[in-house]
């Protein structure tokens, strides 16, 4: 086996943006070792911090309201950004990113170089109401982009 390959990120210097994802799908291991990392019962655990999924028989992450990116994980410390269950959490989270770079890091940092200021929090969305000075510009520009 090679040497390990160099890794492109650095999860302490990101919003934890991952943790916005909308499908945090968790296995019922998961859920067992989250229930006893917080000293709750499975199925507390299971009702309180986990809902259905999509698919059949899926289980996924309750999130929480983050003004950052709208929502996110219920364990993420919205001011923080760091996981309160760290040890406890889930498969899916602790394999993030599957290779040696994140996308959205790679897009972050960019965006900070770019704009000069390390501590700005991108998205690749805009919330409807968030600029409305800009909103009413284009609503009343009556030209096509």
């Amino acid at each position: 086996m090679g040497p390990p390959l160099p890794v492109f990120y650095d999860c302490n210097n990101c919003p934890s943006y991952c943790c916005s994802y909308v499908r945090i799908e968790v296995t019922d291991a998961d859920v067992q070792r989250l229930a006893r990392h917080v000293g709750v019962s499975t199925q507390h655990a299971r009702e309180a911090y986990t809902k259905d999924g999509w698919e059949d028989g899926e289980r996924i992450m309750r999130h929480q309201k983050d003004d950052a990116f709208g929502s996110s994980c219920l364990f993420l410390d919205t001011t923080t950004r760091l996981c309160t269950v760290h040890d406890g959490r889930p498969d899916v989270c602790r394999n993030h990113p599957v290779e040696n770079k994140c996308g959205y890091y790679t897009f972050l940092m960019a965006e900070r170089r770019d704009q000069d200021d390390p501590e700005l929090i991108a998205r690749a969305y805009n919330v409807v109401g968030e600029w409305p000075e800009l909103e009413a510009a284009d609503s009343l520009s009556g030209s096509e982009a």
